[in-house]
């Protein structure tokens, strides 16, 4: 692995204060507390909100009533990343993506992810105000992504994805090599540890025998050393389990919230912000009254 402190036992513990490295000087405490992440689609086909944000102005409010509801991050995608979503091309992301992201730069300080896997759109939405990356193919689909970022100096999610590739039959390794091929590009970039975070990319090419493992074993990824992002909101494992269609999923995510909030993941990438934010809240609490117990 090429950052050196992997195998420090608070970062695996999964709650030691870090500070996540953004671009445009800005910063995110992670560690004490889990954060939302909120999910902004300016897309008429995504799985869950497709259609809602298509116009500037919907897309704007939406994520403005988001951050109030307490989403420290709002994470703005052009492109569909669902099963069979229909591909667009760049200029078509970027006509979606960069008027939202520069009006709602203008109009918040919260926090802005751009979801692209392109390192011009990164380019053109960091450019416009955005303060984070969120890369689904893990800096492995575009060579200039992880130059990109680095120059820019912004943050970056790298997530983990089983598709166009073949897996490796247990869940952790898969995640151990993919996700280390993606740290040797990102360290080769330049890109800084304090500037990533990674996200194990739950039902990217994972079934849902798959997504429950790699639920019951989350803590094992504490073994890279970064701050880890959960990404289940909505997810058609969670329809699997709970038998609801993705529109009714919001109490299964907030519950997966709360237990990977307890397995020590930092960030929490969802649709409905009110329902996972109690859920956190819930999870911290708890968390907070283990830690003052064995320090007393």
């Amino acid at each position: 692995m090429p950052y050196s402190d992997k195998d420090n036992s608070a970062a695996q513990a999964g709650f030691a204060m870090q500070t996540w490295r953004l671009a445009h000087g800005r910063t995110l405490d992670l560690g004490e507390r889990g954060h939302i992440k909120a999910v902004v689609n300016v897309t008429p086909d995504s799985f869950s909100d497709g259609g809602r944000h298509q116009s500037t102005s919907a897309a704007v409010e939406a994520a403005e009533e988001m951050a109030v509801a307490g989403a420290a991050i709002i994470d703005i995608g052009g492109e569909s990343t669902r099963p069979g979503g229909q591909p667009v091309d760049a200029v078509t992301e970027q006509s979606r993506v960069l008027p939202v992201i520069e009006l709602l730069a203008g109009r918040s300080n919260v926090l802005i992810s751009i979801d692209t896997y392109r390192a011009e759109t990164a380019r053109l939405a960091i450019e416009a105000g955005a303060h984070i990356v969120n890369d689904v193919w893990g800096l492995q689909k575009d060579p200039d992504m992880a130059p990109t970022i680095a120059r820019l100096k912004a943050g970056i999610c790298i997530m983990h994805t089983g598709r166009e590739r073949q897996k490796k039959p247990d869940v952790i390794e898969d995640q151990l090599e993919f996700l280390g091929q993606s740290l040797k590009i990102a360290h080769a970039a330049g890109l800084p540890k304090d500037a990533i975070v990674l996200d194990p990319g739950f039902g990217f090419a994972k079934d849902s025998d798959e997504n429950i493992e790699l639920m019951a074993r989350f803590s094992e990824l504490h073994q890279l050393g970064f701050p880890l992002v959960a990404g289940t909101s909505r997810k058609r494992f969670l329809g699997a389990v709970s038998g609801r269609d993705a529109a009714s999923r919001d109490v299964a995510t907030a519950s997966t919230t709360a237990m990977l909030r307890m397995d020590g993941a930092a960030i929490f990438r969802v649709h409905d912000v009110d329902g996972n934010r109690d859920a956190l809240a819930m999870a911290d609490a708890v968390l907070a009254a283990k830690k003052q117990r064995a320090g007393s």
